[in-house]
């Protein structure tokens, strides 16, 4: 195949890595990431990507209190620096991809919700990720550019938590990335935020200095950036940096 043969080209380097891979990356990584590591592990057989999804903060939590992960993918560069101020990245981290926010709504969207505005309105039912998660922190930077105040009656931990309350009917409207809507086609609808007040999260992933499998590490993280890499990325909706 064209693909395994490129990675094994150009992502195992002068020895094949090998053993496990400990990935810990933001939830709205999650179905991107599972094909990332299903075409890596593919072309290189010795090895066994483990994912670890979850919201960008609590998985910096765990990277500080000593959890044993190899690559750490954030969704924002505000997660990964006190990892780097802590000395635990091996090398400065690279941005791999971007993805904008946009409004997500039940399918049908029947509480009619036709733009930020209406996360003001009491009477609808809104979520939005806590803080200090990325999904969070930008949500409410965007709602504050266009001047709404918002009316939030639950939070959530991480963006996938908050999809499927939107996605349930839970919620009448949320504020998810465009890649999580499209990650569930048919089962929420996607309302644009306008480009004057939206904004981008910008994905830095780093190898981990103490993490147990550094040559694969580093070899997982050569793929995410390659060509193909990219081109998996940009599938599911993300932007090149």
């Amino acid at each position: 195949m064209v693909v395994i043969g490129f990675l094994l080209g150009s992502c195992g380097g002068s020895s094949d890595p090998s053993g496990q891979v400990r990935v810990s990356a933001a939830s709205s990584l999650s179905d991107v990431f599972a094909e990332l590591e299903s075409v890596f592990e593919a072309a290189n057989p010795g090895v066994d990507v483990i994912l670890n999804l979850g919201g960008s903060s609590l998985l910096r939590e765990q990277i500080l209190a000593g959890a044993p992960v190899d690559v750490y993918a954030s969704a924002s560069a505000d997660t990964m620096a006190p990892i780097v101020e802590a000395g635990l990245s091996d090398g400065e981290p690279r941005v791999f991809a971007r993805g904008f926010l946009q409004i997500a709504v039940p399918v049908g969207n029947p509480a009619h919700v036709t733009g930020l505005d209406d996360f003001g309105n009491e009477k609808l039912f809104i979520g939005l990720c806590d803080q200090p998660v990325p999904c969070g922190d930008l949500a409410r930077q965007v709602l504050a550019r266009a001047g709404v105040d918002p009316i939030v009656d639950t939070g959530s931990p991480n963006v996938r938590s908050l999809l499927t309350k939107i996605e349930t009917g839970e919620l009448d409207a949320g504020i998810v990335y465009v890649t999580d809507v499209r990650s569930v086609p048919g089962r929420v609808d996607g309302i644009a935020i306008p480009d004057a007040v939206n904004m981008a999260a910008d994905y830095p992933i780093a190898v981990l200095a103490e993490g147990p499998n550094s040559d694969g590490a580093r070899s997982f993280v050569d793929f995410v950036l390659s060509e193909i890499g990219q081109t998996i990325l940009a599938g599911h909706g993300f932007v090149a940096p």
